[in-house]
């Protein structure tokens, strides 16, 4: 199994408040029709599709564990998570591990990488909802009108849902 390996050492870009700053680096990815930006500091690895093992009476979105060199990650579908539809993976989907301390280990599966961009690529645009989901930060609009939602992988690890993975019956 080959694995993606991004070093986000290489894009710590912060400004003297400790928030991202416009040329921050952000991975693009989408998961089902949606487009993300992830700020690179909050991903630390970028892997293929592993093997999960199914874990019985979970949430939907929750597709399984997966052991990426000794260490469990609960590998969970992005999209889903988010409250969209689910779709299949494909040869182009990818995990996003990562690990913001504290013992907590997430893996969200996306459908395909868009690549490496810096935010100052980007427009910030007014959300269309007076309050944002979940780990999205910001609305932003690309050069050809898409809009992307930034997403901090990190705050939906340290949500309680993330952490309720058992279905209610």
């Amino acid at each position: 199994m080959s694995i993606e390996e991004i070093n986000p050492a290489q894009s710590k870009q912060k400004g003297s408040t400790g928030k991202q700053t416009s040329t921050s680096a952000v991975i693009g990815v989408t998961a089902g029709e949606e487009r993300y930006l992830i700020p690179m500091t909050e991903v630390n690895e970028v892997i293929v599709m592993p093997k999960l093992a199914h874990v019985p009476l979970t949430q939907s979105w929750f597709l399984g564990l997966a052991n990426v060199r000794g260490n469990l990650y609960g590998i969970t579908d992005l999209s889903m998570y988010l409250g969209h539809q689910s779709m299949p993976f494909n040869l182009k989907s990818r995990v996003l591990l990562a690990f913001p301390g504290n013992k907590d280990y997430g893996g969200f599966a996306v459908h395909s990488m868009l690549g490496i961009r810096k935010l100052s690529e980007f427009t910030p645009v007014k959300s269309p909802k007076k309050k944002l989901s979940a780990g999205i930060l910001a609305h932003y609009q690309d050069s050809e009108g898409r809009i992307w939602k930034e997403l901090s992988i990190f705050a939906l690890i340290r949500d309680e849902k993330f952490m309720q993975i058992a279905r209610s019956e």
